[in-house]
């Protein structure tokens, strides 16, 4: 009996420690179960969150491409915020986000600005938040359109990279393109084979692709091994055409700045209006009745401290086919009238010059602008060109030059230091990104000299910036060379792209695209 009695004993035991571990087993399989089930419903409401701020973003990009210049989200009377964590933000802009049964879920609140002042790119956050309020997920997004200063060379016609010229940045034609020289970037053409004219590595007959090079070229990059990698064509053309379009619109937002010129930025006629009123943005005819002439127009001296200095130009007193008058700077070579001095650059970030342009810093250029040279009223061509050097402040994209020319961007003959000068006035300097409808040049006419040129390494010439010509026909040079020798322009010159002019053009920039997401991260930490 007593045998029994221990047996029915352990056995009592045994289920009962069995009993509490299949307990222990269920209750710790329970809470896994409610843990998962509650990072479920927690990561698929995290998850919604972020894919609220996502259409946030995304809604800013349809936004932006129907109305380009509305960075208030469509409220115009918005204004910046002036302190706190959205310091020069607009908004806070709220929509309420519905799922696919029209079911408000959540809702994404928007805050926003352009990059620089003018500019075509803006800084988008979108803070995505559930109904319950209970998830909140943030994405910060650059959202922008290409503009012609995407390119370090962007021309309608061909062109020829010699086989000392480097070229910087990306470089596209709408016709043919022969890289002799060293490329960093893309290089492409609108065209799968064009025939080279004589003068731009061809001979007038010969088919050729659309980016090439001549097998003959060894060095300093050599023809036959070179990565072609980022060499495509075609590719779509850049609409050129469309910079008519763009001078028109810089015009109105020019007359747009000031209340004395408003009136004349709306209507059918506002490109063709020529009101005799000067502004810090507008800049009428030199002559009120109309006249024109290649040699008067304005002068615009760029300051340090974001101002400019304005004269009128009565006379340019240089010969271009005079082969010698290296000798006397801009102010021998013009003849100037003084009109105002510091005049601050206007909010809106554009110069629109009904005339032509002579173009200098004083000495350097602090700021950011778009000047425009056009005679939009008549078939008169205004050009803009370089008197003296054009230099900025900083390099760093804080201070950017827009020039845009109906006609060519000329550097003048009296620009540069001359041949003669000591080497401490040189380098020679043109920073800006240029839009020109005919060439970008120096020297302005291909004269045989009779003077020594800029031919030592000691003397040479650096432009900074981007180029883009919309004239099929226009030419791009720095120098002229016959055989191995320089006969004209700097023997020795860069042309570096600005690579700030990729998120940071030059104020109301003329685009080549429509908007999309240049980049976006998750903003980790909550508002």
């Amino acid at each position: 009996m007593i045998k029994n009695q221990k047996s029915e004993g352990f056995i009592i035991a045994w289920v009962i420690s069995l009993m509490v571990a299949l307990g222990i087993i269920i209750t710790a399989a329970l809470s896994v179960i409610y843990l998962n089930l509650g990072n479920a419903v927690r990561n698929n409401s995290s998850q919604l969150a972020f894919n609220i701020a996502d259409a946030g973003i995304n809604y800013y990009l349809w936004h932006l491409n129907h109305d380009s210049s509305d960075f208030k989200d469509g409220n115009s009377s918005a204004t910046l915020i002036s302190s706190g964590k959205y310091n020069g933000y607009y908004g806070p802009f709220t929509h309420a986000y519905k799922d696919d049964n029209s079911k408000i879920v959540g809702n994404y609140t928007l805050y926003i600005k352009p990059k620089t002042k003018g500019s075509t790119i803006g800084d988008v956050i979108s803070i995505g938040r559930t109904q319950d309020g209970k998830s909140v997920r943030t994405i910060q997004a650059d959202i922008g359109a290409p503009s012609y200063a995407t390119y370090g060379l962007a021309t309608a016609g061909m062109v020829w990279f010699g086989n000392n010229e480097a070229s910087d940045g990306k470089i596209h034609s709408n016709v043919g393109i022969r890289m002799d020289g060293a490329s960093n970037s893309e290089v492409t053409s609108a065209r799968a084979t064009y025939v080279p004219s004589s003068s731009l590595g061809g001979n007038g007959s010969t088919v050729r692709p659309g980016v090439w090079c001549n097998t003959s070229v060894t060095s300093p990059v050599n023809c036959n091994t070179r990565s072609k990698a980022d060499w495509s064509y075609p590719v779509p053309v850049l609409d050129f055409a469309a910079i008519v379009g763009n001078r028109c619109d810089l015009k109105k937002i020019a007359f747009e700045s000031n209340a004395s010129t408003q009136g004349y930025a709306t209507g059918p006629t506002a490109c063709s209006n020529v009101p005799d009123i000067r502004t810090p943005a507008y800049i009428p005819r030199y002559s009120s009745s109309g006249a024109f002439s290649d040699t008067r127009g304005y002068l615009i001296e760029l300051n340090s401290n974001a101002t400019y200095n304005l004269s009128k130009v009565t006379a340019e007193n240089y010969s271009y086919s005079n082969a010698t008058s290296y000798t006397s700077p801009y102010t021998s070579a013009l003849t100037r009238t003084s009109i105002a001095n510091n005049i601050p650059l206007p909010s809106d970030g554009v110069i629109f010059v009904e005339d032509n342009l002579w173009i200098r810093s004083n000495p350097e250029f602090g700021g950011r602008v778009t000047i425009v040279a056009s005679r939009q009223a008549d078939s008169n061509v205004a050009k803009i060109t370089a008197a003296d050097d054009i230099a900025y402040t900083t390099k760093s994209g804080q201070d950017v030059l827009g020039l845009i020319s109906e006609g060519s961007f000329i550097i003048a003959p009296y620009a540069p230091p001359k041949p003669n000068a000591s080497s401490s006035e040189f380098p020679f300097k043109i920073h800006a990104a240029i839009i020109a409808g005919g060439d970008v040049r120096f020297p302005a006419s291909y004269l045989s000299r009779s003077v020594t040129e800029w031919t030592t390494s000691n003397k040479s010439m650096e432009y900074f910036g981007s180029i883009g010509m919309t004239d099929s026909d226009g030419v791009w040079t720095w120098s002229v060379s016959s055989g191995s020798s320089t006969i004209a322009g700097f023997q020795y010159n860069t042309t570096s792209y600005d690579y700030n002019l990729l998120y940071a053009p030059p104020p109301q920039f003329p685009i080549t695209d429509t908007y999309n997401i240049l980049n976006w991260r998750e903003k980790l930490t909550t508002p």
